[in-house]
């Protein structure tokens, strides 16, 4: 989804209103407000479904799990290097561009946890869960532009051991050397996260937004 600033601006505005109504939903007493709250949560499906050219409909369905106070949605990913300083990438079958290792953080399961699942998962490899690299907001970076508010924690993996790829989510797993990296699913991460990352395992410090 490629959007102008005032596109951009537009879509943080319809994301905006869908919150309030979802919140406006969960606390409503009256027929009355859940009413005037539903009819928020309508316009805001209908500019939402304009900006990404969806169906009203599809976008409705989209949030249809949605409920109760509206939180930003949890991206939970690990930063695994090899011996040399090479990082782990796993090739995502949705578009098939490499990403780091990582997905929607699980309920009951803790964020650390959640990271060293996915790596299993998704590449193949045991880890252990060092420290948490990274807290960000994906607002706050050169994403492209998303209907969700997606906050990313990143931690450090250190490799226990290889095995075989075991979800349905990817299709290859490497290592790659952080100024040869491969073509990158830049809804999932960026060229500069991944260098940050590496200086701040490096450095034993950690970045948030």
């Amino acid at each position: 989804m490629t959007l102008d600033g005032v596109s951009i601006r537009r879509l943080e505005q319809a994301r905006r209103l869908l919150a309030i109504a979802q919140t406006g939903l969960h606390y409503a007493t009256s027929d009355f407000d859940k009413e005037r709250y539903d009819e928020i949560a309508g316009i805001a499906h209908a500019q939402l479904a304009e900006i990404s050219s969806m169906d009203a409909q599809a976008v409705a369905q989209l949030f249809a799990l949605e409920s109760g106070y509206a939180n930003p949605k949890l991206d939970v990913r690990c930063a695994v290097f090899d011996d040399t300083s090479r990082i782990l990438l796993v090739r995502e079958r949705a578009d098939g561009l490499w990403s780091l290792p990582g997905g929607w953080a699980d309920v009951g399961v803790s964020p650390a946890a959640n990271a060293a699942k996915e790596v299993r998962e998704e590449s193949g490899y045991s880890v252990d869960i060092v420290r948490l690299l990274a807290v960000w907001d994906m607002n706050a970076h050169a994403h492209p532009p998303s209907l969700f508010h997606i906050w990313k924690l990143v931690f450090l993996g250190r490799i226990v051991t290889a095995g075989e790829l075991v979800g349905a989510e990817t299709i290859e797993a490497g290592f790659f050397d952080i100024d040869a990296l491969p073509a990158l699913s830049l809804g999932r991460v960026l060229p500069e996260q991944i260098r940050r990352l590496d200086e701040l395992r490096r450095h034993d410090r950690t970045d948030f937004d």
